[in-house]
């Protein structure tokens, strides 16, 4: 019988503190380039960082200036851009951190945990800029309808020059994504307080600026859903997207000489780290480690699952013998145990 295939498999600490592959499989491509891709992300980052904070002080002295809730709620969007991507900067050091003692997998989950933070510090600003938006849609104040529109029109542009160099650094990262999704964010709001600003200087309707205000909330909102339903679903260990963990099973069934396949998991250890472990019984005299190498080839080819821990042993004959369907078995439905 085949010894099981699991924990023997992987990635193995040695002397020379660096992470040594032993063979079969592993962390696959998620190491390969790793500090060089690492580097890059935070200087992009940090220039990003540059531009919003910088911006983001100007936009509150011109928006208490103005009396513009707009610009002000703005200033707020970009102050939580800011706090993401210092929150994005720490993760992504921290997650560099290499395995050791009883963190098996180091510190990965911490981008996870910083979009879940992103998440949800946009949703609670959006309850203060929805509160403060109703007040002055009752109350409005006389708003510069001129300096609105200038201050809006050059955020416009400041945001667009921080989410181009985000853009450059690895959005598949989810960490990464949710500092893109806030810089994103304010671009729009900017777009609606420059329409804002341009509608108070024609009209003098000075409540277009709490609207504008309820627009930036909404971009918020959803943005900040978005974040915290694909953290929560990697925290919770669901199946990654796109992956249906019944329809898996049944194509490593399908394999040949595999008997069965139970304890099936498939998780998300963090953002474009699919992990899978299961239980597979082989007909006896059959190869183990021949079926272990076929399986671990299709989730690599098929799902892009790379990191896998699966357990192969020769079935007993009692099992394979109802899953032929015996005679005396007529209580079991043919070709499967129940």
């Amino acid at each position: 019988m085949a010894q099981p295939h699991g924990e023997g498999h992987g990635v193995q600490r040695v002397d020379d503190g660096h992470e040594h592959d032993r063979g079969g499989h592993g962390h696959g491509g998620h190491d390969h380039g790793a500090a060089v891709t690492a580097a890059t992300d935070r200087r992009l980052l940090l220039g990003a960082l540059g531009l919003i904070l910088a911006y983001m002080l100007v936009e509150i002295l011109i928006g208490l200036a103005a009396h513009s809730l707009a610009l002000i709620s703005d200033a707020g969007h970009m102050l939580t851009d800011a706090f993401s991507l210092v929150l994005a900067l720490g993760a992504m050091r921290l997650a560099a951190k290499p395995a050791h003692g009883r963190w098996t997998f180091g510190f990965k989950r911490a981008e996870i945990l910083s979009a879940q933070a992103n998440g949800i510090t946009l949703l609670v600003l959006v309850g203060i800029f929805v509160y403060e938006a109703v007040d002055r849609l009752i109350h409005p104040p006389v708003v510069d309808g001129a300096l609105v529109t200038a201050t809006a029109l050059a955020g416009i542009a400041v945001n667009a020059a921080a989410a181009l160099l985000i853009n450059r650094a690895n959005r598949t990262s989810l960490n990464v994504e949710g500092a893109f999704q806030h810089i994103l964010n304010d671009a729009w709001a900017f777009l609606a307080t420059a329409v804002a600003g341009i509608v108070v200087m024609a009209t003098g309707f000075d409540r277009a600026d709490a609207v504008a205000s309820l627009v930036v909330a909404a971009l918020m909102a959803k943005a900040g859903y978005g974040l915290v339903r694909e953290a929560w679903k990697i925290l919770l260990e669901a199946a990654p997207e796109g992956v249906d963990p019944a329809a898996l099973g049944a194509r490593l069934r399908e394999a040949k000489d595999v008997v069965q396949v139970h304890d099936l998991h498939v998780w998300t250890i963090t953002s474009g780290f699919p992990a899978l472990s299961a239980h597979v019984l082989v007909a006896p005299g059959q190869d183990c480690h021949a079926v272990r190498i076929e399986l671990e080839e299709l989730l690599r080819h098929d799902y892009d699952i790379e990191h896998t821990t699966l357990q192969v042993e020769h079935a007993p004959s009692e099992i394979l013998t109802i899953g032929r369907g015996a005679p005396d078995a007529e209580e079991h439905p043919a070709g499967h145990c129940g």
